[in-house]
């Protein structure tokens, strides 16, 4: 059974930064595809950033130059370093990882507060 864990989350004050860690278990295969997206109360989920198997990576705008994604060297974790944070970046925080042949799954989310 495949399972996400996520961890890193909390509260900040504005300008600080933050780092989410997501470890994939439960598979043998191949994890093609990682990616961070956040919810804010009464938003939408919406995509921070991604990272490919192949080593390509996405950004919102909204986060370019704050945040990195990476991946570790086994490959089943990756890692969001949030720096220069703000109150908007407050959301709950959700990994998602695509899995070949098996689909995509998602973490349970964490909570990620920038107070100002």
């Amino acid at each position: 059974q495949v399972q996400l864990v996520e961890s890193g989350g909390g509260l900040v004050q504005a300008g600080g930064s933050l780092r989410l860690s997501c470890a994939v278990s439960g598979t043998i295969f191949r994890i093609n595809f990682m990616g961070w997206y956040r919810q804010a109360p009464g938003k939408q989920r919406e995509l921070v950033a991604t990272t490919t198997s192949g080593g390509s990576t996405n950004y919102a705008d909204s986060v370019k130059g704050r945040f990195t994604i990476s991946r570790g060297n086994a490959k089943n974790t990756a890692s969001l370093q949030m720096n220069s944070l703000k109150p908007e970046d407050t959301a709950v925080y959700y990994c998602k990882v695509t899995i070949t042949p098996l689909g995509d799954y998602w973490g349970q989310g964490t909570q990620v507060t920038v107070s100002s």
